[in-house]
């Protein structure tokens, strides 16, 4: 039992490590679609994967990464507003990459795990891939973190001090779409994005800095991570809509119970 939970309980658990920090942009910034977008690319990146025979976690990675460089472009915001580029970004790749699946013949290819997550079948070398990116995405906000930060919170102020305020939202971009490839086998294309902003919204309520949101916010992601697992375990759940289930209470119960302290 314990040689088949560890794989998907090391996986959770750094999914709810880096997307505790790097939700707490997404939060600050209003960027919710943003992920929806990069999530709905991922079945795209499935798609190409089964096509073309290479590792499915790599072709997601690139085609998300791909799709976040495309939507900090100057250019591809001239003629149509953010929210209308997103939704035809979000839904043509969505539609695209079921195309392709559908089309991938005798491929064995799980589409409720893909959509809404099988952290239970998650292999060594999954997990492999997984810390990889997980330890890239960690140190690149590590040593980004006040950078971002600034420029999240005050464009205009860190464009007049010489940030290179566009290299860094492209940069944010794709490290987004780096932890959606993380955590599609975990709770599923359509519901990562769930995974990035509920536990650091739960987390603003009980935090005065943005340092200590980013933190709790991890540790909020790393409890609900380990109750949706019990709960898919134990009761035969799905494990994606599990683990964002026990976030939503844990924001329920925080933001019942405890005083407000939002970070500024």
């Amino acid at each position: 039992m314990i040689e088949l939970l560890l794989p998907p309980l090391l996986v959770g658990l750094l999914l709810a490590l880096i997307s505790g920090p790097l939700g707490a942009f997404v939060v600050w910034g209003r960027m919710a679609y943003f992920g929806d977008t990069l999530a709905h690319s991922a079945l795209l990146g499935v798609g190409l994967s089964l096509a073309f025979g290479f590792h499915m976690l790599v072709g997601v990675a690139l085609v998300t990464a791909l799709v976040a460089i495309v939507l900090t472009l100057p250019s591809s915001q001239r003629y149509f507003a953010n929210d209308t580029l997103l939704g035809i970004m979000a839904h043509g790749t969505l539609a695209l990459g079921l195309i392709l699946v559908s089309l991938a013949g005798n491929a064995r290819v799980d589409m409720m795990g893909l959509l809404f997550g099988d952290v239970l079948a998650v292999t060594w070398d999954d997990v492999r891939f997984i810390v990889a990116g997980s330890a890239l995405v960690a140190v690149t906000l590590l040593f980004t973190w006040r950078a971002l930060l600034s420029c999240i919170l005050s464009a205009e102020l860190s464009a007049a001090e010489g940030v290179p305020v566009e290299r860094l939202r492209a940069l944010l971009m794709v490290l987004l779409a780096l932890t959606v490839a993380v955590g599609m086998r975990v709770v599923g294309a359509l519901l990562i994005t769930a995974l990035l902003i509920i536990p650091p919204a739960a987390a603003r309520r009980i935090s005065s800095t943005p340092e200590q949101m980013a933190l709790k916010a991890s540790l909020v992601g790393v409890i609900a991570v380990s109750l949706g697992l019990g709960f898919s375990w134990y009761l035969d759940t799905p494990t994606g809509p599990s683990i964002v289930l026990a976030a939503v209470l844990l924001f329920m119960g925080i933001h019942t119970l405890a005083p407000e302290r939002a970070a500024r």
